[in-house]
């Protein structure tokens, strides 16, 4: 078992690098971690018909590790240029390309990822606004293209002048470190999403059904008006839950 830290700061020993340090010190005895500052290399994109030794390292070094664990602040609402680098460079390596240039899962399916970020704003300010909302959603759908699979997220806002990581978030790191340690081949998280979405499911028609019988009051009562009016109130009770689940999920606090 083998965990691979992935440090995207222009600080070797900044904030990022210590939340990633707190996770990969946690992780269980007998397993195995390595970190690389990507800011060492010399990362340019692979050029057809050439080598590229750069590119060719990162690739032996996350097929031989069971999880990644990627540390990267957020700049302008951003991911950081350098992981972003990294990821444009390495796409040749994350997915293969079907000759109409759609994407299938590369040489790194079914493997596993955590992904770390802060940000100067404030807790409450991130929490309403969701600025790290896209360096999360960046990394999560260069991961997804590649097959890899989510484990979980660590925001820390509030990082201006930060010194110290706050015990909160260092027993959050130490719970995550924990949580890798455990050698997963699949996502084991399919029963869980269907018992999500049965509840998801039942909770909308209740709602719908709530919803519909004040409207029996002024609508005419027979089949096709409750179905009419039943479709388009769970539709829109199903687009809303839907933003909420795609935009609004990520850690923010």
């Amino acid at each position: 078992m083998k965990i691979l830290g992935i440090l995207a700061s222009h600080q070797e020993h900044g904030i990022n690098a210590k939340l990633l340090d707190a996770v990969l010190s946690n992780v269980d005895s007998g397993v195995e971690t390595e970190t690389i500052f990507l800011e060492d290399y010399d990362i340019t994109p692979h050029k057809y018909h050439e080598k590229n030794a750069v590119l060719d390292e990162f690739s032996e070094k996350l097929a031989e590790s069971d999880v990644w664990v990627f540390a990267a602040p957020t700049y302008w609402r951003e991911l950081s240029g350098v992981l972003k680098n990294f990821f444009d460079c390495m796409r040749p390596k994350f997915v293969y390309f079907k000759q109409n240039g759609d994407t299938i899962p590369g040489q790194f399916k079914d493997k596993h990822y955590l992904s770390i970020t802060s940000c100067y704003v404030s807790t409450l300010e991130n929490f309403i606004t969701g600025v790290t909302d896209e360096s999360f959603k960046t990394i999560d759908r260069v991961m997804s293209a590649s097959g890899v699979i989510k484990v979980g997220e660590i925001v820390l806002p509030g990082t201006f002048g930060m010194k110290e990581i706050p015990d909160s978030k260092l027993k959050l790191c130490a719970k995550y470190g924990h949580k890798i340690s455990q050698r997963k081949r699949k996502d084991d998280s399919t029963l869980k999403r269907y018992i999500q979405l049965f509840f998801m499911i039942a909770v909308m028609a209740l709602i719908t059904m709530g919803i519909q019988l004040p409207l029996k009051q002024v609508m005419p009562a027979n089949f096709w008006t409750d179905y009419i009016s039943f479709t388009i109130i769970f539709f829109v009770l199903l687009g809303a839950i839907l933003h909420f689940v795609t935009f609004v999920k990520h850690r923010r606090r």
